[in-house]
Order: C-alpha cells, then structure tokens, then sequence
C-alpha cells in the first residue's frame, strides 16, 4: 500500500479508472459475442450496429486503441458479408 499522500491519490483513481474501462471492455466483448453466435440473417444488422456502436465507444473512452477497433469492426463486418 502507498504511504505517501499523492500515491495514495493516484491508486484510488486507477480503481475507479479500472472499473469504468472494464464496464466498456464487457459490453463490446458481449456484443461481438452476440453477432459471432447469431445463426440467423434477420436480426444481424441490429447487432452488427450495436456492435459498431460499443466499439466505437471504448475505442473514445481510451479503452482499445483505433488500430483494434477498425480490426473488431471489420471482423464484425464479416459475419454480414458470410451469412
């Protein structure tokens, strides 16, 4: 555990940072789960979209960088393409 004051600061503020970007890592992981596990054609733009959507979001909020959600993106964009 930190001793000084501004450690102690620091470490207090990694726990909250930690726990927002977790909660934007979870939802773009569970929406890419839901387009990867859809068998039917029907409902896949609305999870393509939403997908792109939560990417987009972690990828503002500094959780991924730009590089790897162009990559989630296209690997998302795929799915339409194939089915």
């Amino acid at each position: 555990m930190p001793i000084i004051k501004s450690a102690k600061k620091k470490l207090r503020q990694d726990v909250k940072r930690t726990k927002r970007n977790t909660v934007y890592e979870r939802e773009y992981k569970k929406a890419i789960k839901a387009v990867k596990g859809n068998k039917k054609k029907e409902g896949l733009s609305d999870l393509i979209k939403k997908a792109y959507s939560r990417i987009d979001k972690a990828y503002k909020k500094k959780v991924i960088h730009k590089n790897k959600a162009a990559r989630l993106k296209s690997l998302v964009a795929k799915f339409l393409n194939k089915k």
